[in-house]
């Protein structure tokens, strides 16, 4: 279940988990980062992007010294994409003698693990953006993206406001992501006087769903917004147009991946509309160098999920670097006190642990995301 990746070649030191005291303050050996994403199962995918893009973070950080010359080594663990599993990984970073935990990219993993990453005093950052896991109230808890909140504000001002959508059906899924997507894009909509024509909540593991789409299919909705993660978006996507559904499809991130491009076919992704805080490799000076990194690492186009990931191990490491390896009440202090000029934007950090506070709007042309002006 637990599978160790030793990203530097360097033995553990043994230390209270997330102490300000200990081998992660005063020790000589390498300092212990845990990663927790799904590696395996229908969510594997946002696990490999978020391991690809820490690594690098973590192997730049190490080749420019470290903290005093410490190195900082990642282990890996595999959530599977499961709460339960999840808090059974957080048992063992907790006992671990780890410093700070990386992930998950999963919002009801994230929420599983929590308290007792929190009572263990392990700072953690998510790629989650459900709004409960902030509601947890954890000083230890961050963000390395924006909250489903700012996603789906986003989107509702560019489709209602901007476009003149009027109608609108959506799925989302009954998990930690979903119900997040859920609540937050229906009150977007209701704050714009909008009733949605349906609103359907499926399982996360459903693979099926001709009932709800030839529902929504007689209402003729101008948006069907999609709440679920890369897979179950991509199959809603594909079996909507294959029934006739002629809405467009609007969503937040996990519409912008190539994974559910390739679920849902090009051309039934053509023309999603999504929110997103990363449209393109080539945005920026930062963004064209991380590119290149990770294709030179793993010859394969950098997305945003390893951008996300890539941010949040390096304003981990630049708050680990400003406490002189220390972890715990210090360490969680320096990362709210950190502003980073990420991938994804400018990073400061309020009280909830949220870092980035908007978006951009993208849309899916001849299988990529290209930015909307």
């Amino acid at each position: 279940m637990a599978v160790p990746v030793l990203v530097v070649l360097a033995l553990a030191a043994c230390g209270k988990p997330g102490a300000d005291e200990g081998t992660t303050s005063s020790g000589d050996g390498p300092i212990r980062f845990a990663i927790a994403d799904a590696q395996s199962g229908q969510l594997s995918s946002l696990g490999a992007w978020e391991l690809k893009g820490a690594k690098l973070a973590v192997e730049e950080f190490n080749a420019a010294g470290g903290v005093d010359g410490r190195t900082v080594e990642l282990t890996v663990f595999d959530t599977q994409g499961d709460p339960t599993t999840g808090t059974s990984i957080a048992q063992k970073v907790s006992s671990g003698g780890f410093t700070a935990m990386l992930g998950t990219a999963e919002s009801a993993v994230t929420q599983a693990m929590n308290p007792i990453l929190r009572q263990a005093r392990i700072p953690s950052i998510t790629s989650g953006q459900s709004p409960a896991i902030a509601a947890l109230g954890s000083p230890f808890q961050f963000y390395n993206g924006p909250t489903s909140v700012t996603y789906d504000e986003t989107l509702a001002e560019h489709l209602v406001d901007d476009q003149g959508f009027k109608t609108f059906a959506m799925v989302t899924n009954n998990g930690g992501y979903g119900a997040g997507e859920h609540d937050a894009f229906l009150a977007a909509l209701k704050d714009r006087g909008i009733t949605p024509t349906d609103d359907k909540v499926v399982t996360v593991d459903q693979k099926d769903f001709s009932s709800i789409l030839t529902s929504i299919r007689s209402k003729k909705p101008d948006v069907l917004f999609i709440g679920a993660e890369e897979v179950e978006a991509g199959l809603i996507a594909k079996q909507a147009r294959e029934l006739g559904v002629e809405s467009v499809f609007a969503g937040a991130a996990p519409l912008a991946t190539p994974v559910y491009i390739e679920t849902a076919g090009e051309k039934n992704a053509e023309g999603t509309i999504v929110s997103t805080p990363y449209l393109s490799n080539e945005e920026t000076d930062a963004s064209k160098a991380f590119a290149e990194a990770y294709q030179k690492a793993y010859g394969e186009e950098a997305e945003m999920h390893g951008a996300k990931a890539y941010d949040g191990a390096q304003i981990f490491l630049a708050a680990l670097k400003s406490t002189g390896g220390e972890g715990g009440q210090k360490l969680a202090d320096a990362i709210r006190a950190t502003q980073h000029q990420g991938l994804l934007g400018d990073f400061t950090y309020d009280e909830q642990g949220v870092g980035i506070h908007q978006t951009k709007i993208g849309e899916i042309t001849a299988g990529q995301l290209t930015a909307v002006s």
